[in-house]
């Protein structure tokens, strides 16, 4: 773990797992002595190191000062049908179709936990890999909690999803429709494809909806990240607000 967002999340979340967090032995600010103190509660182990000890530690990942060495954490949950037979009727997931920068992954599970997306499904071939520190340094941690799910054949798993009564909204810049044009107070899963290229053919196919976020200005496209926060939070609009607008 890298950074104080990610480290802290994981103090919050699962301070167990964490076996040594590594400081900058030159840091005294209050951000620092708080994580200490968090962590003194928690009883783990910490070691105070340079900065050039740190900057080998996170293999040059700018990191703050601050570093964890973690084992896995317990909260991830492995299957399609573990998350869906544990969540409330009107679940909101998030399919996530050959992004492969980590800075953009990391992005997306920022996103996913502040909007309360259930899990992440991905394809495991042609995905960024989860296990990247920038992943979990992007996410400020994110990617320890939200679940992820590695999936062989993307296409049948959203089939699958069909089945369980699950929409599956596809985001393209050349659809018709706006985002602010479907339903998302419902069982959804948002589907969206690589910065460059989009949703792959077959996984077009199988949306059940395609929708875009409206551009008004010059640029003509947005940064993955920001795309899927913008249709995550469309989904909170409705959820929660549009009743007492």
């Amino acid at each position: 773990m890298i950074g104080f967002h990610s480290v802290l999340m994981r103090l919050n979340q699962d301070p167990a797992s964490i076996r040594i967090i590594y400081i900058d032995s030159k840091r005294k600010d209050k951000r620092t002595l708080d994580l200490i103190k968090k962590a003194e509660e928690n009883k783990c182990e910490l070691c105070y190191v340079e900065s050039d000890r740190l900057n080998n530690l996170s293999n040059g990942v700018k990191n703050q000062g601050v570093v964890a060495a973690c084992i896995k954490s317990n909260t991830k949950i492995a299957s399609i049908e573990d998350v869906l037979d544990s969540n409330s009727e009107n679940p909101l997931l998030l399919i996530l179709d050959e992004i492969t920068d980590p800075h953009n992954l990391g992005s997306c599970f920022r996103s996913a936990n502040a909007s309360g997306v259930d899990a992440i499904i991905s394809p495991r071939d042609r995905s960024a890999n989860i296990t990247n520190p920038v992943v979990s340094k992007v996410s400020c941690g994110a990617s320890d909690t939200v679940p992820y799910i590695s999936v062989t054949n993307l296409a049948r798993t959203m089939r699958l999803l069909k089945d369980y009564g699950i929409t599956l909204i596809g985001t393209d810049s050349n659809a018709c429709k706006s985002i602010y044009e479907v339903n998302t107070n419902r069982p959804i899963a948002w589907v969206v494809g690589s910065e460059g290229k989009g949703m792959r053919r077959l996984t077009r196919e199988t949306c059940d909806e395609v929708v875009k976020i409206p551009m008004i200005g010059n640029v003509m496209s947005l940064n993955v990240g920001v795309a899927t926060a913008i249709c995550l939070y469309e989904t909170v609009r409705q959820r929660k607000f549009i009743n007492i607008l």
